[in-house]
C-alpha cells in the first residue's frame, strides 16, 4: 500500500515538472514572439541615425522630405542634436546657426547661406510648416554641422555620421540576424549576409555593435566579423595651450603707445593680453597697434607668449547696447574682429565688455556665440571677462556665466574690487573668503566647469580715508604698498581674508588699506590650484614687483 501510494506522488511530482517546464517555453516563446514582432513605432516615418543611435523615437517632429528628395528637420531637433543655441527671427526670416568652427546665416527669402562670412549657393531653404521651422539639412548637414548625410531608401532611413569622429567597417563571414541587444531574448533589427560590409562601432563580452547597410544598428557576434578597417580617424583638438594658462594684462590707454618689452622676459607666463583694441562712441573699433605694438607683438612671439589682445568696450553702455541689439552691427564688429586677428598675426582675443545694461544679456550672448566659431576656425582663441556673480545689474546681472563658458574657450573670472571706488564703505579689493565663494558659485550655481576657469588676480589694492564721516580711496600698486604706508606702522594677518590689514590715523584722518603683496597672492593662486582651474590672470603689469612672477610660477601648478 505505501508502494503505490509512493508511486502516485512521483507521478504527481513529474507531472507537476513537466507542466512547469511546457509553462515556461510558453513565457519564453510568448516573450520571444512579442519581442520579435513587436509593432515598431518606426515603421511609417524616416528613421534618423545620428552617429549609430536611433533617434527617431525622441524627435521633437518626423524627418521632413520634399518632392525632390531634400530631407529636413525641424528647428527644435536641430536645436536637441547640433546647436543648442540656434536662432531664428520669425519677423526677418533669418537662421542663425553655429557649430565649432562655423557660423552660418540663412535668409528664408534667398538662394545662399553666409557661412563665415562667404556666401555660398544652396539649392533648398527654411520651410515653415505647422507653426514649425524646418531646416534644409540635406545641404547644411556638411557646410555647417560637418557631418555625413545619406538616405537609404530600401529601410527609409537618414544616416547622420560625424566627420571628425572614427569611422570603421568590417566584412561579415556568415548569414546572421542582427538583435536589439546582447540579451538571449532580444528583437531582431535585421538580416545580414555573408560577404556584406557593416560599419563597426564597439565591441564588448563577444559581441559586436554594427550598423548594417540598411542602417539598422543592433549586435553580431564578435567572431562572424572579419577583416575590420579604419575608414577614417577621429579627429583630435589639440588646445593650443596645453598647460595651465598664465595670463598678464598688458594694459595701455588709446591715447598711449604699446609698452617696449625689448630684452625683458616675464617667468612663468605663456599669454600676454595688450591692450590693442576699444570701441568708441560711434562703435568703430580703435586700433591702437601702430609700429610699437608691432615690435610688442614681435617681441612676444620671439618669447614663445600667446597673443591675445584685449578688446574693450570701453564701459560705454549705450554704444555696446546699440551694436548687441542690432544684427547687421553685430555681424559686421565680428567680421573686423576676425580681420584683426589674422592681418596682426594673434593667437586669439580678450574680450572686456563691461557695464552694459542687464537686459541686453541675451544679445551679449549671442555676441560671444556668434564670435567664437568664427576664430576657432582660424585656430584663435577666445576668452571672455565677466565678474562676481549676484552683483549689479549693469555689473554683474548683465552676463550668462554658463553660456559664456560653454561656447568660448576660457571665462575669465575678474576677482577683484570686492570694494571698489564706487562702494560706500571701506573693503578689501580681494578677499580670500569672498574669493572662493565666487568660485564656487561659478562651479555650482552658474555650472561653469573649473577647465573653463581662468582667475583674475589684482597686482593692486586701495587706500581707504575716513574723514568726518566721508570716504574715499585711492588706487595703489602692489609694488608701492611700502612706500605709500608709514614706516611705523602695524600690520595685522587676518586669516579668513588672508591679507594684512593696516589702520592708522594721520592729520584727523582714518586710513585703511587691506594688503595686497606676495602672500595674499600666493594664497590666491593656490585657490586656482585647490579647484584644478584652466589658469590665472593678473590686473596688470607693471603694478608688481618683478620678483613676485618667481613666486607664481612655482606655485602655479603647471
Amino acid at each position: 500500500m505505501k508502494e503505490k501510494s509512493s508511486n502516485i506522488g512521483k507521478k504527481k511530482l513529474i507531472r507537476n515538472i513537466i507542466i512547469t517546464i511546457v509553462s515556461l517555453v510558453l513565457v519564453a516563446g510568448i516573450l520571444f514572439f512579442a519581442n520579435n514582432y513587436f509593432k515598431d513605432g518606426t515603421k511609417n516615418k524616416i528613421n534618423l541615425v545620428i552617429n549609430n543611435n536611433n533617434v527617431t523615437l525622441r524627435l521633437k517632429k518626423d524627418v521632413y522630405m520634399d518632392e525632390k528628395g531634400n530631407i529636413y528637420l525641424s528647428k527644435e531637433d536641430v536645436a536637441n542634436y547640433f546647436d543648442k543655441y540656434i536662432s531664428y527671427d520669425k519677423d526677418k526670416k533669418r537662421l542663425i546657426t553655429t557649430s565649432d568652427t562655423k557660423l552660418a546665416i540663412l535668409n528664408a527669402n534667398e538662394n545662399t547661406i553666409k557661412i563665415n562670412g562667404s556666401n555660398i549657393k544652396i539649392y533648398s531653404n527654411i520651410i515653415e510648416k505647422n507653426d514649425t521651422e524646418y531646416i534644409p539639412f540635406s545641404e547644411m548637414s556638411k557646410l555647417v554641422y560637418n557631418m555625413d548625410l545619406e538616405y537609404i531608401e530600401k529601410s527609409n532611413t537618414v544616416v547622420l555620421d560625424s566627420l571628425d569622429r572614427e569611422f570603421s567597417k568590417a566584412d561579415t563571414t556568415k548569414n546572421t540576424a542582427v538583435k536589439s541587444s546582447t540579451k538571449f531574448f532580444s528583437k531582431k533589427v535585421d538580416k545580414i549576409k555573408k560577404g556584406e560590409k557593416v560599419v563597426y562601432i564597439s565591441e564588448e563580452n563577444g559581441w559586436a555593435k554594427v550598423r548594417t547597410e540598411r542602417g539598422k544598428v543592433g549586435f553580431v557576434k564578435s567572431k562572424i566579423l572579419a577583416n575590420k578597417f579604419e575608414v577614417r580617424q577621429a579627429m583630435e583638438n589639440t588646445p593650443q595651450i596645453e598647460e595651465k594658462i598664465n595670463l598678464v594684462w598688458d594694459y595701455y590707454s588709446e591715447y598711449a603707445k604699446a609698452p617696449n618689452r625689448s630684452g625683458t622676459t616675464i617667468e612663468g607666463v605663456n599669454v600676454v593680453s595688450p591692450a590693442f583694441f576699444s570701441l568708441n562712441k560711434e562703435g568703430k573699433i580703435v586700433v591702437n597697434i601702430g609700429e610699437e605694438g608691432k615690435k610688442y607683438i614681435k617681441w612676444a612671439k620671439d618669447n614663445n607668449y600667446k597673443i591675445w589682445p584685449m578688446f574693450s568696450n570701453n564701459s560705454m553702455l549705450a554704444t555696446t547696447s546699440g551694436i548687441l541689439n542690432n544684427y547687421e552691427k553685430r555681424e559686421k564688429l565680428i567680421d573686423d574682429i576676425v580681420k584683426l586677428a589674422e592681418t596682426y598675426e594673434l593667437d586669439g582675443i580678450n574680450l572686456d565688455f563691461e557695464n552694459m545694461k542687464e537686459e541686453d544679456k541675451d544679445v551679449y550672448s549671442r555676441l560671444v556665440i556668434e564670435l567664437a566659431p568664427r576664430l576657432k576656425d582660424t585656430g584663435k582663441v577666445l576668452s571672455v571677462d565677466v565678474t562676481a556673480p549676484d552683483g549689479a545689474g549693469t555689473w554683474s546681472l548683465c552676463f550668462d556665466r554658463k553660456i559664456i563658458s560653454d561656447v568660448s574657450d576660457y571665462i575669465v573670472f575678474m576677482a577683484y574690487d570686492q570694494y571698489g571706488t564706487s562702494s560706500t564703505k571701506e573693503g578689501t579689493t580681494a578677499g580670500y573668503n569672498w574669493v572662493e565663494n565666487n568660485i564656487n558659485k561659478f562651479l555650482g550655481q552658474e555650472d561653469v566647469k573649473a577647465e573653463k576657469i581662468i582667475l583674475g588676480i589684482p597686482f593692486y589694492t586701495r587706500l581707504w580715508k575716513e574723514n568726518n564721516g566721508n570716504i574715499s580711496s585711492n588706487t595703489v600698486d602692489i609694488k608701492k604698498v611700502d612706500t605709500v604706508l608709514p614706516n611705523d606702522v602695524e600690520k595685522k594677518w587676518d586669516d579668513k581674508l588672508k591679507q594684512y590689514y593696516v589702520e592708522y590715523e594721520k592729520d584727523n584722518t582714518t586710513y585703511k588699506m587691506w594688503v595686497e603683496d606676495e602672500r595674499s597672492i600666493k594664497e590666491k593662486v593656490n585657490l586656482a590650484n585647490k579647484y584644478e582651474l584652466a589658469g590665472i590672470a593678473f590686473w596688470e603689469k607693471d603694478r608688481e614687483p618683478e620678483e613676485i612672477w618667481k613666486m607664481i610660477k612655482q606655485e602655479f601648478k603647471k
